[in-house]
């Protein structure tokens, strides 16, 4: 009789788990379904050459035509890294705004009103194309630990059609899903941001919750919605091949570098258009401003063919 309870407990264990994972699974190919089939590209940065085969008057337009919404999701407990991604370079942001999980007095926020991530994050990306989806055209989504140089993005948007669904930065793989990894940044142009928006609100294709049986990232439930509508994770790369969204310090990017090809450092380690860099702490973010926007070399000048303007009223560097 012991025999027999003990094996009925043991079935009913082994079939909730099957259960659990037919669910899981089942959530995990979400967007393989009624959609075409999509080879994962790499998108490349323009070279020099073909930068400099573009007119004068064309270079003008598309940097006026290329506006990017900054959007930072922070903690309370982020308040040292707030002040000092606020004091740097979100200032050459278009528009920047911080989106909080609750109200804090220190700085201006948004108030999103959940400790969830990936409900932060789908209320904030609804909030921008709500508020904004006639002003700006890309929407530069990060964390209080990255540094991102605008400039270098704005650049590598340079011929993309903001129009197209473009989902750009750092990718990996988990399984089947290909996603963007939140540490480097997340940029949406604006139709793949209105194609989001339209499946926010359907609980099958994109969960607030995900309904699986342990937590998952929010930048893996973003891809899974994503993909859905169409929308495929594509690695950013300069004309070289190499990534210009990093998801580490560019100290540790340095050292690894040495470690692995001593003879190569600068060259091993990092893009000279990187985008973003990631897990810096408030001064590290300081330092990073000072070589970035003001460390120069007395004599030499610097005459680049493209020139973007800070937004009006910018205090920036």
């Amino acid at each position: 009789m012991l025999f027999e309870s003990s094996s009925f407990l043991k079935g009913m264990m082994l079939g909730s788990i099957f259960c659990a994972l037919v669910t899981m699974l089942g959530h995990i190919r979400i967007g393989h379904e009624n959609i075409t089939h999509h080879e994962h590209h790499h998108l490349q940065a323009l070279s020099k050459e073909d930068f400099l085969k573009i007119s004068e008057a064309e270079r003008v337009e598309l940097v006026k035509s290329i506006r990017v919404y900054c959007m930072i999701l922070v903690k309370p407990k982020d308040v040292g890294r707030w002040a000092a991604v606020k004091d740097t370079w979100t200032k050459h942001c278009d528009k920047v705004e911080f989106f909080c999980t609750e109200s804090i007095k220190v700085f201006e926020s948004i108030n999103l009103e959940t400790n969830d991530m990936w409900t932060l994050m789908r209320k904030a990306y609804k909030y921008a194309y709500d508020k904004y989806k006639d002003e700006y055209n890309w929407f530069f989504l990060a964390r209080p630990t990255t540094f991102a140089v605008i400039e270098n993005l704005k650049f590598f948007l340079l011929k993309r059609d903001a129009t197209q669904p473009f989902y750009i930065g750092h990718t990996v793989k988990s399984g089947e899903l290909e996603y963007v990894d939140v540490e480097g940044g997340i940029v949406l142009s604006i139709e793949s941001l209105k194609r989001l928006n339209g499946l926010l609100s359907d609980p099958e294709k994109c969960p607030e919750q995900g309904g699986m049986i342990w937590k998952v990232s929010e930048d893996k439930q973003l891809a899974v919605c994503l993909k859905y509508s169409g929308v495929f994770a594509e690695n950013a790369e300069d004309s070289e091949g190499k990534d210009v969204f990093n998801t580490k310090s560019v100290g540790f990017l340095i050292k690894e570098a040495m470690s692995n090809n001593p003879q190569q450092v600068v060259e091993g380690c990092c893009s000279d258009m990187a985008v973003t860099f990631n897990d810096l702490a408030p001064n590290q973010m300081h330092v990073m401003m000072y070589g970035v926007y003001r460390l120069r070399a007395y004599g030499h000048t610097f005459n680049d063919a493209l020139v973007f303007l800070p937004p009006n009223g910018s205090d920036n560097d």
